[in-house]
């Protein structure tokens, strides 16, 4: 058996744990630089605000709805996040992290007459004690079917406490021809589209197709697909795998047409990058640098630029990889031009402890000592404490965040006083 836990509206969530005065009350949760809606409460989904609106066509609208909107809180929704997947590893060995709120169990060598209503609930039950977060679990034989059981437990959470389990054919058919076929997971806008032309309205009408057919029209994604709704396990947990390219992009929080500080901000992306190599054991052959201005902004000159440097030696030096793509970026750079985003990609992987070496050149023996003991430091006291000189000392990712909540659980300065 599988099981599916997602948390309910988790960035709202995570900012209601902290501040009781939002329980009950519309909340929408903002893109970086307070772009547009991310995360809505279900008080916001009702009175009618949309995902993804734009603020600032918005703005009227959320007072007059009295909608609490609030800028991303990152690191607070990421330790949240970490707290309640620790305590999923607490009732099953076999966990895949799916995203940030939501996670697949799988339930091995537990007993045929097992109760896993109860085992759903108590799941759900010690994660809102111990973090406030609120879940849904769905339960069923296949990866598939659990996302279509949590579906249902998340649309008649009085009925099913929020926990659903399918656990029998009448249950699988029941709830396949209630879920629309653009809502089956791993079934998009385009696909469903080309399903509702044969005439597949529904999940179950989707399983009702032939095999050879699906295989044929789609691809072998889908027919497995097809397979684990039909209940037959198809469709595994994925292992942790490393990543064959890491990529630090972001926008500014307003334009900039000064060389310094864009190559204040390729640098610490370069470094960020670094950072994930080191982590993951890797090196790169490659670095590719981004550059583009405000395409919104039609009444200016428009200027998108990028360059990809090949080294001769794979490292994941923060000193290499942000010397290089601070050269990189000073020669897409055009003078005149206000830039609005930047990003620095490394790709050409290999692993730190085998490689090919170079003959010729290596990097600095140092470097790997120094990088360590950077490492270990940024690891004990948080925060990025060490940077490269030509880094901000103050801010590592400048956004603009006029509605941010205090990180309550990563800083300790805004950790809550009880008086």
């Amino acid at each position: 058996m599988f099981a599916l836990v997602d948390c309910n509206n988790f960035y709202a969530s995570c900012e209601r744990v902290f501040n009781p005065n939002l329980q009950g009350k519309p909340v929408a949760i903002l893109s970086n630089n307070d772009g547009c809606v991310i995360s809505r409460s279900d008080e916001a989904k009702a009175v009618g605000l949309p995902m993804g609106a734009p603020i600032f066509k918005w703005e009227t609208f959320c007072k007059t709805n009295d909608i609490h909107v609030l800028s991303s809180n990152y690191p607070l929704y990421g330790d949240m996040s970490s707290r309640v997947m620790s305590i999923l590893k607490q009732f099953t060995p076999d966990i895949e992290l799916y995203s940030i709120d939501e996670s697949f169990l799988g339930f091995r060598n537990f007993k045929e007459d097992f109760n896993y209503n109860d085992y759903g609930l108590q799941i759900k039950k010690r994660i809102l004690k111990w973090t406030g977060i609120p879940t849904c679990v769905g339960i069923a034989p296949t990866k598939a079917l659990s996302k279509v059981a949590n579906k249902v437990a998340r649309k008649f959470p009085k009925e099913t406490k929020g926990v659903y389990v399918i656990d029998s054919e009448e249950k699988r058919i029941k709830a396949l021809k209630w879920i629309k076929v653009e809502d089956v997971w791993g079934i998009g806008r385009g696909l469903s589209k080309r399903l509702k032309t044969k005439g597949c309205k529904t999940a179950f009408d989707f399983t009702q197709l032939p095999d050879d057919w699906v295989l044929k029209k789609f691809s072998v994604t889908e027919s497995r697909l097809k397979r684990d709704l039909e209940g037959i396990p198809t469709l595994q947990l994925d292992e942790i795998k490393t990543k064959r390219a890491i990529a630090t992009t972001r926008s500014f929080d307003y334009t900039y047409s000064d060389i310094n500080y864009i190559k204040e901000r390729i640098s610490t992306f370069a470094t960020s990058c670094a950072e994930k190599l080191r982590k993951q054991g890797s090196s790169c052959h490659i670095i590719i640098v981004i550059l583009s201005s405000d395409r919104h902004k039609k009444n200016l000159e428009q200027h998108r630029g990028s360059m990809v440097v090949n080294l001769s030696y794979p490292t994941n030096s923060s000193l290499i990889i942000s010397n290089e793509a601070v050269k990189a970026v000073t020669s897409i750079f055009k003078k005149g031009i206000k830039y609005k985003r930047a990003g620095v990609i490394v790709s050409g992987l290999v692993p730190t402890n085998n490689f090919q070496l170079n003959m010729f050149e290596c990097e600095n023996p140092k470097h790997k000592y120094l990088m360590h003991a950077i490492d270990g430091l940024n690891n004990k006291y948080g925060d990025y404490k060490i940077k490269i000189a030509n880094q901000d000392l103050k801010r590592t990712w400048k956004m603009r965040q006029e509605r941010l909540s205090p990180r309550y659980t990563t800083n300790i300065n805004d950790i809550i006083v009880v008086k």
